[in-house]
């Protein structure tokens, strides 16, 4: 046994174990991205680089033997900042998308490219959970949202983009036609109110995130029911039937919120007395012209000034959300609000107040020559499927059609990818180091499985777990430098390359660079 001192605490370990292990002993993490445990280290990507006393510079926690006598620091300024570095030299040549455009243009961030694999193979119950994950009103939405994420799909390019909007009403409308209509599961009830001011789209959705989050949520307004313009402004009933409009709160409804109506802010109900009644308030009432202006104005006049951040107000405990704060008068963005609001909400109520952080999306940017024709061999041929009337939705046979036209251009791995979670931990940026991207690429391995060389970070893992399953021809390095990448000796294909290691391969590629397409 060998003994030394990790940020001031004493480790006796086995003589031969590594920083990283001996670290790992006591309960301290060291991020690493190119090792994995049962494989040799490969010291490629300095991610998880520590200070040793008495060595001349920063050294891998993964490579480097512990001695005993040793004196290493895992975390400082200059260490932190060195691993920063090294993620963005990494992002500096990395080709793809973390999430797909569409997602990306999406007010509510919504999983688009996952709800629209579900529906090609007919899992509709798993797509209305996809889809309500983060859009509380769907069914509404799909008949009259302004498909922003339609403007930015990548299709576009090409012909037409993925009817998504669509796509979104034909699962909201299987849900509700359904005998059993989706129910998230909510949390156990935490004892904390909520008063939510307006039951327009940004107050119910609200109520809907509050409830699942185990909160008690009552809905005040001036109208007799809720729904606010929804149901009330100038909308074609024929677009937006109020049948639809009801059966869609009536589900948000079902997890525990309560509504009362005919009760007007300042006449009827006081916002001083909900705040002495409530744990927090939320105004989410509409248009109101200068009652609510952004943050970075006093107070004056009654005025309230709003955090956009996080939804607080200048009222402690009193959140603001849609309209009123200045957001576009549009369903989505009202629908986005009231999500966001309530995990600002959910976040103040519980003892941990720090919001977490903003998920690193890299983005690949426009196309160049000859890169839309990979994207296209995966995807469907088809014309873009359209309704015959605005008011009538797609079949279950034109709805799997139109899926089957999607790109699918976001990473399949991006949920699993250690380059995405580092560098949101370390706040690393696309382009630190300006770099002009390398040229799109997507290699078939096997039935299902996909290489893109522009993700690789040349760990060699892949190599080791090939070797490891007594791969015929297996994987190599080819090129040198920046052109190295993995790849199957006398230029065969990877199909010939992995026929045992695929599985594993996938599994422990640190990034989307070997991924299953499903």
């Amino acid at each position: 046994m060998i003994t030394l001192t990790i940020d001031n605490l004493e480790v006796q370990v086995p003589e031969g174990m590594t920083i990283l292990s001996a670290a790992e002993s006591v309960g301290i993490r060291i991020p690493t991205l190119c090792f994995a445990k049962g494989f040799k280290p490969s010291t490629s990507c300095m991610v998880c680089v520590v200070r040793v006393e008495g060595f001349r510079h920063l050294v891998p926690a993964c490579g480097t033997l512990a001695a005993d006598g040793m004196v290493a620091t895992t975390v400082s300024d200059e260490i932190v900042k060195a691993r920063k570095t090294a993620i963005e030299l990494l992002l500096s040549d990395h080709v793809g998308d973390c999430v797909g455009p569409c997602e990306k243009g999406c007010p509510a961030k919504m999983n688009i490219p996952l709800m629209i694999r579900q529906i090609a193979v007919g899992q509709l119950e798993e797509a209305i959970a996809t889809v309500k994950k983060d859009i509380a009103l769907p069914a509404i939405l799909g008949r009259i949202c302004e498909a922003p994420c339609e403007k930015v799909c990548r299709r576009a390019q090409a012909d037409e983009a993925v009817t998504i909007c669509l796509l979104k009403r034909f699962v909201a409308d299987s849900d509700l036609a359904s005998e059993k209509s989706y129910k998230p599961e909510c949390l156990p009830q935490t004892g904390k109110k909520v008063a939510i001011i307006g039951a327009g789209p940004s107050g119910l959705a609200a109520a809907y995130y509050l409830a699942q989050a185990g909160i008690a949520c009552t809905l005040y307004d001036k109208a007799n029911k809720p729904g606010g313009w929804l149901l009330s402004g100038d909308i074609d009933k024929e677009i937006l039937p109020p049948t639809v409009v009801e059966a869609e709160i009536e589900q948000i409804f079902k997890l525990g919120p309560v509504f009362t109506g005919n009760n007007c802010l300042g006449a009827d109900v006081y916002l001083d007395e909900l705040k002495s009644q409530y744990d927090a308030v939320l105004l989410a009432v509409g248009q109101v012209g200068d009652d609510v202006v952004p943050i970075g104005i006093d107070r004056q006049d009654g005025k309230i000034a709003v955090n956009r951040q996080d939804y607080s107000t200048s009222l402690a405990g009193v959140f603001a959300a849609g309209a009123c704060i200045g957001s576009r008068n549009v369903c989505v963005r009202a629908i986005a609000d009231g999500k966001e609001a309530a995990q600002a909400m959910i976040s103040f109520l519980s003892e941990e107040r720090e919001m977490s952080k903003i998920e690193y999306n890299h983005r690949m940017g426009r196309l160049k020559e000859g890169e839309m024709p990979i994207f296209l061999k995966h995807a469907s041929a088809n014309e873009r499927t359209k309704s015959e009337l605005p008011t009538k939705g797609l079949t279950k046979s034109q709805a799997q059609q139109e899926s089957q036209r999607c790109l699918h251009c976001d990473c399949h791995k991006a949920d699993r990818c250690g380059l995405r979670d580092l560098a949101t931990a370390t706040g690393a940026e696309q382009r630190a180091f300006a770099a002009d991207r390398a040229v799109f690429e997507q290699i078939v391995v096997s039935d299902g499985v996909i290489f893109e060389p522009g993700k690789c970070i040349k760990c060699g893992l892949c190599v080791q777990a090939a070797k490891k399953h007594s791969e015929t021809l297996g994987l190599s390095f080819e090129g040198r430098g920046y052109t190295m990448r993995p790849a199957v000796p006398f230029e065969k294909d990877w199909t010939d390359g992995l026929k045992k290691a695929v599985i594993e391969c996938v599994k422990v590629c640190p990034t989307g660079a070997l991924a299953s397409k499903d």
